[in-house]
């Protein structure tokens, strides 16, 4: 599959660069200069389509109404359609899409199995949306801390409140019943 990365340029305008589709064997084209709608509709080829691809509901109005500035006296709250947060998540779904399939192809130059968070970064800028790289290099920073203090959940073990000699008492009793049985039925 060729790669936006394999363009290539003449005397400084932009050119049309064919691929072909790997899934399909459909023949496509990527021009660098076009439009986010244009390369969006091409990853909605290359992925068969986002229809089935949505963000909960709840949480982008609970988002919304976090951004919205709160009514004040002298201004009422902003009122958000349903037709604008449908709108606003097949946006995000669209911009998440582009995003992942852009990085997905940094991490398969660099054959890299994993995207990780350098691809997020190069996708971002090559995206031409480099104002977005701190804010989530930020975020990805804070959700790595915040998994380092969460607590480990614990298992039944340690639940029990059972020594581990005591548990492992336990089961030599239970395989000993189980064997019975089964010698029994046998």
């Amino acid at each position: 599959m060729t790669s936006s990365r394999d363009l290539e340029k003449t005397g400084g305008a932009a050119t049309t660069v064919p691929s072909k589709d790997d899934a399909t064997g459909d023949q496509t084209s990527y021009s660098p200069g076009a439009s986010m709608r244009e390369r969006v509709r091409m990853s909605d080829r290359e992925f068969g389509g986002v229809d089935d691809l949505s963000l909960p509901k709840a949480t982008v109005q609970k988002i919304i109404t976090e951004i919205l500035t709160p009514p004040t006296p002298t201004a009422p709250s902003t009122a958000f359609s349903k037709d604008a947060r449908d709108l606003l998540i097949d946006c995000c779904v669209e911009f998440i899409t582009l995003i992942s399939s852009e990085a997905n192809e940094i991490a398969e130059k660099e054959q890299k199995k994993t995207i990780a968070t350098e691809h997020i970064d190069k996708a971002l800028r090559e995206l031409g949306f480099p104002e977005y790289v701190r804010e989530v290099l930020a975020s990805a920073g804070e959700m790595k801390e915040s998994l380092k203090t969460r607590e480990k959940k614990s298992s039944k073990m340690d639940q029990s409140g059972l020594t581990q000699e005591e548990l492992l008492e336990q089961q030599q009793a239970l395989f000993s019943q189980a064997t019975s049985k089964f010698n029994q039925n046998g």
